[in-house]
């Protein structure tokens, strides 16, 4: 890869912390920015969904630090990994906080840059290809379509507590959305689908749960909202996963394009 790609963009500064989002897994959806940022780091602190493959793209002199969170294991303090930003920051160090995703969809990007105001250290965001569009994507499911949809709702299936989010109106989401796009919501599946349903939502209505997004790993179920929890527990899956609720589902039997490409 040659400088003169990345020549004119930004440099990373010593003392700056860079907060960057990696995709949802295929390196090949990594933004210049952020091949650059990661070409660029003295250290770089990554999530559990940051894609192996990315890390190669480092220095081989940086040093790699990492700082994941999964739901239901041990996991870093975020309160820990903010103050670690600061410390290599003011180490004079280039860093590189390398997020699944985008950092500021769902990835605590925000809480991570609010601390970094607080100690006055200068930094810069660097949005990444979300999960929610780019995972489903690679599924064959687009958010929006014309002749289904004209609105989308993301949301989180758990909140900081690591249950269902209270803050949800999902009587007001049932309704008003036609297309739900949940991120974090295999633990609670149950729980959610039977609030849609009480909601008013259809039984029948379509879903999708798509693991591993964009990666050689990648599986997808379709289900409906009756059948999401037993599906999913018989067919075995566990996350990442983003679940999607609504008539952009069917669309998969014909748009699912890697699966086409694998037939030829």
């Amino acid at each position: 890869m040659t400088d003169a790609l990345f020549k004119g963009f930004p440099e990373m500064e010593p003392g700056c912390v860079w907060l960057v989002g990696a995709g949802p897994g295929d390196p090949g959806l990594l933004t210049l920015h952020a091949v650059n940022a990661i070409r660029s780091a003295d250290v770089i602190v990554y999530d559990a969904l940051v894609n192996a493959s990315c890390l190669d793209l480092a220095r081989k002199d940086a040093a790699l630090e990492y700082a994941g969170k999964r739901g239901g294991k041990p996991s870093a303090n975020q309160r820990d990994i903010s103050l670690r930003l600061v410390e290599l920051a003011r180490q004079k160090k280039r860093v590189l906080r390398l997020k699944g995703g985008d950092p500021f969809v769902f990835g605590r990007g925000g809480e991570e840059a609010l601390a970094l105001i607080d100690h006055n250290v200068p930094f810069r965001i660097v949005p990444g290809i979300t999960a929610g569009i780019g995972g489903l994507a690679y599924a064959g499911i687009p958010v929006t379509h014309r002749d289904v949809n004209h609105s989308v709702t993301f949301l989180t299936g758990h909140d900081s507590n690591g249950i269902v989010p209270d803050r949800i109106d999902w009587d007001s989401v049932a309704k008003g959305s036609p297309v739900i796009v949940m991120y974090m919501a295999m633990r609670h599946i149950a729980t959610i689908t039977d609030r849609l349903m009480k909601a008013g939502r259809e039984p029948d209505e379509p879903v999708a749960i798509v693991c591993n997004a964009t990666t050689e790993q990648q599986q997808v179920l379709e289900t409906t909202l009756a059948q999401a929890e037993e599906d999913m527990v018989v067919s075995g899956l566990s996350p990442p996963a983003i679940v999607v609720v609504g008539g952009v589902v069917p669309m998969r039997r014909t748009l699912d394009w890697l699966r086409q490409d694998s037939e030829q």
